[in-house]
């Protein structure tokens, strides 16, 4: 598609986020699954409805303008997508997987605040009210979750990743801390048992 204008460019970004979207439908359950914190994994639970919502956003405002969602692949969210895949994949104890699945989806988030504030502006630009609020609903929510994440690695999960450093050396030998309790047990996508 040859982009003469600023609407064609707008377009163009609606369907890079469209994909961006319906790609992180799809991955968010899979972060959901390697989470361990409960808090995280509803986290990521929640996001996936409002991603849904989300997509269904972008659908409304195409079909406003006339035109498809479909027709280009998020090449930066296939990457993000695949590092947080990798990561799932590594062998890593399950807080420090947690705070690992937290920076993925923060990088994700980043990218997702980026494009929709281009696009918001522009749309404000090409005088497209209506699109100008479904889009800041969707910045607004997005920020909200990278201050969820935020508030949740802070607050929690970055201590419990680097509890598991110190578990690690005082288990050798006798599975048990200082304290003398046992850790956590743990199944193969580092869930407590």
């Amino acid at each position: 598609m040859k982009l003469k204008s600023l609407q064609d460019l707008f377009v163009e970004e609606l369907r890079d986020l469209y994909n961006a979207e319906k790609q992180l439908v799809k991955a968010l359950p899979r972060m959901a699954k390697a989470a361990s914190s409960d808090e995280l994994r509803e986290g990521f639970e929640e996001h996936l409805e409002q991603t849904k919502e989300q997509v269904n956003r972008i659908e409304q405002i195409c079909e406003q303008l006339g035109v498809k969602p479909t027709g280009k692949k998020c090449i930066a969210m296939e990457g993000l997508v695949e590092e947080g895949k990798e990561l799932i994949e590594e062998d890593a104890e399950a807080p420090v997987l947690d705070a690992g699945l937290i920076a993925a989806a923060q990088k994700v988030e980043h990218y997702e605040m980026a494009g929709y504030g281009s696009v918001r502006t522009w749309a404000e630009q090409l005088g497209l009210d209506e699109a100008v609020e479904l889009l800041q609903t969707t910045l607004d929510e997005e920020k909200e979750t990278d201050q969820k994440l935020t508030q949740l690695a802070e607050q929690m999960i970055n201590q419990q990743a680097q509890q598991a450093e110190n578990w690690e050396e005082e288990e050798k030998g006798n599975g048990r801390r200082k304290n003398g309790k046992a850790k956590p047990k743990t199944n193969r996508n580092g869930r407590r048992r």
